[in-house]
């Protein structure tokens, strides 16, 4: 039975703060093609990258994650450090407080048309979001 539950539990750990920023709230940020869950304490901040990538490489994914960072603490970075899935930073905030800024909310919209009563080609278009 424990072998059926390991990789359960594996898996719900790949987006677990580290020990420095438990307690932390991430915000969800897209720098595309990357999606990363940032935290922000104390002048550092930790970002995790949550999406699948095919051949993750540090080069390209480290600017990505210092603007998901610069996003969400409203800081400079000032150091980078870590591997292609969680990387950390030191930021210059200039003596400022570093709790992040507001996120406003993001929705996933579609726009769907029917057919109205009214005569040849009159439709009706709704607009349904969903928060993500």
């Amino acid at each position: 039975m424990r072998y059926v539950l390991l990789p359960f539990l594996l898996v719900a750990a790949c987006n677990t703060a580290s020990p420095g920023f438990r307690g932390v709230a991430p915000v969800r940020v897209t720098v595309a093609p990357s999606v990363f869950d940032v935290r922000v304490k104390d002048g550092q901040a930790e970002a995790i990258r949550i999406n699948a990538e095919y051949a993750p490489r540090m080069g390209p994914i480290a600017p990505r994650a210092a603007i998901a960072i610069e996003q969400v603490s409203g800081c400079k970075v000032r150091r980078l450090g870590g591997d292609q899935a969680m990387i950390r930073a030191s930021l210059n905030c200039g003596g400022r407080n570093t709790a992040p800024p507001p996120v406003p909310p993001s929705y996933s919209c579609a726009v769907l048309t029917r057919p109205a009563s009214g005569g040849a080609g009159a439709s009706i278009r709704e607009i349904i979001c969903d928060p993500v």
